[in-house]
């Protein structure tokens, strides 16, 4: 079902920041357990805000995923099938949020239940058309450990194998051949489109029919330059941490001046609200006693998330704002520069008005009916 009116009013609390392969046989554990096996589920619920009925059904899952290095790991997110008395076929959307923050506390299976998770109203949008959503945790939120945020391989394994573990859980009415749709902004455009680059190697049995992605923190190198001593610079180091929680050996605690110790271990600690505001308008030399980022193997890690080398299998629907203060434009176009270089299907959309934030907003509505252009059949419009 296409949607024409006004798209719903979203939170205005909303806040999307962020700068935000390995074969699925890496991560199989000696009891054979498989990327997307569901661990554990329980019932829970989804409200876009306090008390807000949905008309839906939703379960917290633990599913088995695996890391950017492929080993296996476990990973939380919450599965929304909307209850409407259909009993036919229906698509699933494997979301990925903006960022939330380090704390586990800020995941979104913590704060969906409750109405306070801040893309519940965006996700609305996609059970109102019918449509099951599955809403990754990442690795390492809301499970032990440091969440691995802008670890982009590992992201992308999430997602895809949320949607599996959406697909496995009974009770859904999903199965193999469910079509799915990748969606995410900010953080989590950088997620999604790794779960596009991914997908065809990693997930190739998901009937994936598109991937919508913005805001996409596409080369994290060149973001972390355009931050430094922004009001975004906080994302610096918020990326930093989780870069050596995926890669202990990168030692960034051994980089860090006592301030900076004391500012990484308060972000790990709350969300991205508390962790934007304390680490803004600081130079990645005020923390530091020398440069992380200006070290061969902290290079080296942070280009292992840097997208554009595979073509994603199935078309994208990419965005970006032209004002956007956080992730520049220009990284978002040699994203789609270098996936059209490679033979993508892609339609790129500038936002000519707004800023971040807002882009996801303002756009929504236009990827919900490219996803359901997708879903139904019809012809893409590529513009490479």
């Amino acid at each position: 079902m296409r949607l024409r009116s006004t798209a719903l009013a979203t939170t205005a609390a909303l806040t999307v920041l962020a700068f935000s392969a390995s074969g699925p046989a890496a991560a199989e554990e000696a009891d054979g357990g498989r990327p997307g096996d569901v661990v554990s589920s329980a019932p829970s619920a989804f409200h876009p805000l306090p008390g807000q009925p949905t008309g839906t059904r939703a379960w917290k899952v633990h599913y088995r995923s695996t890391t950017a290095d492929g080993a296996p790991n476990v990973v939380s997110g919450t599965v929304i099938v909307p209850q409407d008395g259909r009993t036919g076929p229906r698509p699933l959307i494997t979301y990925a949020v903006g960022t939330v923050g380090l704390g586990d506390s800020c995941a979104p299976s913590a704060n969906l239940p409750n109405g306070t998770a801040m893309e519940a109203t965006l996700i609305q949008q996609y059970t109102q058309r019918g449509w099951a959503v599955v809403v990754t945790d990442y690795e390492g939120l809301g499970t032990p450990g440091v969440h691995t945020y802008t670890v982009g391989p590992s992201a992308g394994h999430a997602m895809l194998d949320a949607a599996r573990a959406a697909i496995r859980l009974p009770g859904t009415g999903l199965n193999a051949d469910t079509p799915v749709g990748i969606v995410g902004y900010s953080q989590g455009g950088q997620a999604s489109s790794w779960a596009a680059e991914l997908q065809g190697s990693y997930a190739p049995e998901l009937k994936v029919k598109g991937t919508a992605t913005g805001g996409v923190p596409a080369d994290l190198l060149k973001v972390a330059a355009f931050n430094d001593g922004s009001y975004g610079s906080g994302l610096i180091f918020m990326a930093a941490a989780g870069q050596d929680a995926a890669f202990p050996e990168l030692k960034l605690d051994s980089y860090l001046n006592p301030a900076g110790r004391a500012l990484v271990a308060g972000m790990k600690e709350n969300c991205v609200a508390v962790d934007a505001v304390a680490g803004s308008f600081k130079r990645i030399s005020d923390l530091t006693t020398r440069d992380p980022l200006a070290q061969p193997d902290w290079r080296a890690r942070l280009n292992q998330s840097r997208l554009g080398r595979t073509a994603p299998a199935a078309p994208v629907l990419q965005y970006h704002a032209l004002g956007d203060e956080l992730i520049p434009y220009a990284v978002g176009r040699q994203l789609r520069s270098e996936w059209c270089a490679r033979g993508a299907d892609v339609q790129f959309d500038t936002i000519v008005l707004g800023e971040h934030v807002s882009g996801v907003i303002t756009h929504s509505l236009a990827v919900g009916n490219w996803l359901a252009d997708r879903f139904a059949g019809r012809a893409t419009r590529p513009d490479c």
